[in-house]
């Protein structure tokens, strides 16, 4: 049980849980800051017209990330199967893409750039999962 607690998968989805459910629950409380901040991050950009429906949808897509990758490190210590494991790592990796395709819209290069360390995590945690 404690070289399991401690196995690469585990790690990777537990960095996962703290990353997206703190990011998608400071949506949730924060909504109306968060929503002016990406009013003001997108004013230039073609997506301006958008973050009314983007809000919604990256803070559900986040806070199942969280969730899934959280519950799927329960699943896996009680022996119930990597499922639920596999969604929330595949949930990370979208919210990454669409948070990646949202700074490289809004021309936020170092934005972008600093979401590909969670990418690779995320990818690796799907690769980890699936060996």
């Amino acid at each position: 049980m404690k070289t399991l607690l401690l196995s690469a998968p585990i790690l990777c989805l537990a960095f996962l849980a703290i990353l997206f459910l703190q990011s998608g629950l400071d949506k949730v409380f924060n909504y109306k800051g968060n929503k002016e901040w990406l009013s003001s991050h997108f004013a230039k950009s073609p997506l301006k017209n958008t973050v009314a429906l983007m809000m919604p949808l990256i803070t559900l897509l986040e806070v199942s990330a969280g969730i899934c990758s959280a519950v799927g490190i329960v699943f896996i210590l009680i022996g119930e199967g990597i499922q639920i494991a596999m969604i929330g790592a595949q949930l990370a990796t979208l919210s990454i893409l669409a948070l990646f395709f949202g700074q490289r819209i809004a021309q936020d290069y170092a934005g972008a750039a600093t979401l590909t360390t969670y990418f690779i995590i995320c990818i690796m945690t799907i690769y980890l999962l699936r060996a």
